[in-house]
This record gives C-alpha cells, sequence and structure tokens, in this order.
C-alpha cells in the first residue's frame, strides 16, 4: 500500500480495479487518465467504453474507494467521460467510414415489436450521449420514420463524384434512412432480391452519417435477403433477437439466431418484448397474455444471454403512433425502464466483443 499522496500512488491503488464487463484492470486498459493531486484533492478522467455502460455509477464508487485509502486525501472528483471502441469484424467485409458499431435487431417473424425495440434502443442509446443511426432496412414495411416522429419528412439526396449520397433525416438523437422517405405513403414495394439487395447497400454506403458510435439496423423479419446483405456486406457488431413468450414467435426467432451464427455474426443476445401486460388502470397487475418465460428458456438452452424483457403497455404503443419513443415520452414506466437497460447491456456486449 503507497503511502504517500501522488499522482503515482493513485494509479498504483486503482490497478486492482477492475472493467465489471471486461474483467480487468482499469488502469492496464488505459481507462484512467490525466491524474492530477492538489491540496488533497485528488482529480483524474474516467473513460469508459460507452456512454451507456449500465456500470457506470459502480465503477466510480469503485474509484473513490480505492482512492480513499491513500492518506491525506480529502476529497475526489471523477470526470467520466466515453470511446467507444471500433469493432475489428471480418476482413472481407467493407465497414463504413466513421461508424464504429453495426447492430443488426431482426427476429425471426413479424409483429413481435421488432422496430419498437430497434428505434427505442437507438434513442435511449443517443440518449446517454451516444452518436446514433438507424436503417430501417424493413423495406416493404418502413415504419422507423412514423415511430420518431419523421412521418411526411424528407431525405436531401445530392451528387458527388462518387454517385448520389443521402442525407439522413434526425429526430431524438437519431439519424435515420428509411424506405419510407422515398416512396408516397401508400406506395407498395413490389421488389426483387436484386432491387433490395441495392438499396440496403445504398442506405449502408452512400449516406453521410458521419461519425458514429453505433449504427442500428432495423431488419425484416424472417432469413431472406435483407438478412444475407447485411450479414455479407458489412463487419457487424452483432445481433440482438427479438421474440414474444409465445411459442411460434420463439421458435422463429430460434431460426434467425442460428442464421446469424452460420454466417459468423456475433449473437449479443435475446429481448423478449411483450412479456406480459400492464393494464393502465391496475399499473400493479400483470397479465402473461402471451405466455411466461419463454425468452429465459430459449436463452438458456441455446446459451445466448437475455438482454431483458419488456412488458406491453398501452403507452409504448401510443409513443411509436405519435412518433415520441417511450424512453422520451414516460422514461419512469416500465417498458422505457427496460428498454433503457436493455440498451446499456446491449452498449456492454459490444465494448466487450471489441476489447477481447
Amino acid at each position: 500500500m503507497p503511502t504517500t499522496l501522488s499522482s503515482e500512488s493513485v494509479l498504483e491503488v486503482l490497478k486492482p480495479v477492475q472493467d465489471p464487463e471486461l474483467r480487468k484492470s482499469l488502469v492496464e486498459l488505459n481507462m484512467i487518465r490525466n491524474v492530477k493531486v492538489e491540496d488533497g484533492t485528488v482529480s483524474f478522467t474516467l473513460v469508459l467504453t460507452t456512454p451507456a455502460c449500465p456500470l457506470r455509477q459502480f465503477i466510480v464508487e469503485d474509484c473513490e474507494r480505492a482512492v480513499k485509502t491513500l492518506p491525506n486525501v480529502k476529497h475526489v472528483e471523477v470526470d467520466v467521460t466515453a470511446e467507444t471502441p471500433q469493432q475489428k469484424g471480418l476482413p472481407d467485409r467493407v465497414g463504413i467510414e466513421g461508424v464504429k458499431n453495426i447492430i443488426a435487431v431482426s427476429s425471426g417473424k413479424g409483429g413481435v415489436g421488432k422496430s419498437s425495440v430497434a428505434v427505442n434502443v437507438a434513442v435511449a442509446l443517443a440518449q446517454s450521449g451516444a452518436k446514433v443511426g438507424l436503417i430501417d432496412a424493413d423495406i416493404y414495411g418502413p415504419n422507423a420514420p412514423t415511430m420518431l416522429g419523421l412521418e411526411g419528412s424528407s431525405i436531401t439526396v445530392r451528387q458527388s463524384p462518387q454517385g448520389e449520397i443521402l442525407e439522413p433525416a434526425f429526430n431524438h438523437g437519431v439519424k435515420l434512412v428509411s424506405m419510407g422517405f422515398l416512396i408516397d405513403k401508400d406506395q407498395p414495394v413490389i421488389w426483387r432480391g436484386p432491387m433490395l439487395n441495392g438499396v440496403i447497400r445504398q442506405f449502408l454506403y452512400q449516406v453521410q452519417w458521419g461519425d458514429l458510435d453505433y449504427l442500428i439496423v432495423d431488419m425484416p423479419p424472417g432469413t431472406g435477403d435483407a438478412q444475407l446483405t447485411m450479414a455479407q456486406a458489412v463487419p457487424m457488431a452483432g445481433a440482438v433477437i427479438v421474440t414474444t413468450p409465445q411459442t411460434v414467435a420463439l421458435l422463429d426467432s430460434r431460426r434467425g439466431l442460428k442464421m446469424f451464427q452460420q454466417l459468423n455474426v456475433p449473437v449479443l443476445g435475446i429481448v423478449e418484448n411483450m412479456s406480459y401486460f400492464i393494464p393502465p388502470d391496475l399499473p400493479d397487475k400483470q397479465y402473461d397474455i402471451f405466455g411466461s418465460q419463454g425468452g429465459e428458456k430459449t436463452a438458456q438452452e441455446l446459451d445466448i444471454p437475455l438482454l431483458g424483457c419488456v412488458p406491453l403497455e398501452i403507452s409504448l404503443r401510443e409513443g411509436g403512433d405519435r412518433g415520441i419513443p417511450i424512453v422520451v415520452a414516460a422514461p419512469d414506466s416500465a417498458s422505457a425502464k427496460a428498454l433503457i437497460a436493455i440498451a446499456g447491456q446491449i452498449a456492454a456486449r459490444v465494448s466487450v466483443a471489441a476489447l477481447t
């Protein structure tokens, strides 16, 4: 144990403090920087691997306790910031300039609330301080503009030496591109695979994304062309599988999960949506409309993390219809808290994958 108070002794007592996810020393990971000691006040910068770190306060308190074991420490000041690591990916996939991590939100079947999860996770990550983009890759049923309050908006298309460049729309801290901006409201998209493949690649490579910590991709349901294009085109940080507790949804989600594994895309975990219904007039009650614990059982069987369970609330549906996601409209609601926690879990697992 150091017996003097100095920058060196501060770093020494902080060496045993570990990042709970990475299980490595904060000092060895270069997460402790700018250590200063002045008149009994110790200050330093704690650089997390994601702004959405779910264990942020826990790490800060561990650091403060360690530093206070030194003699003559009167006050500890911790400035918390974040640097999201760049995903390594596979060498044969072409990354997007400025985009650190690409995350697919997918489902085996429609109707499980995948888009609601994708939109709210994207907004929750943006609320934490991350730079976030969202691709609405559900070309046949583009709903993200409505859910983000951008229905009726348009995106700018400009010419460049490399061809057309799209300027994404922006709301609630999230940049968005969607087929919904490029077609009339009631116009059906009647395309075969090659055309769908082309527009997804355009959304990936011909959009002025700028610098992003996370690019969330709201995939169409199933295991078709869109999933194959994404998995083979870009280095993906991982996929999140959304399901409900219902047996038929779980069966389809397992197929979607196995597809990503076969394509060498890491599966970050399962989100069980519509886990139970909370009636607005009886907020202390919950009803398992679609069954119970299906996501947990599937996660255990397949040895995949269960990222969280999202209850079904009327306010969640209303938020999507009004273009104000539940994490913005009612952040203290049960569903919003679940989605914010899920965003933190996703970010943490992406960081672990990038640094190990």
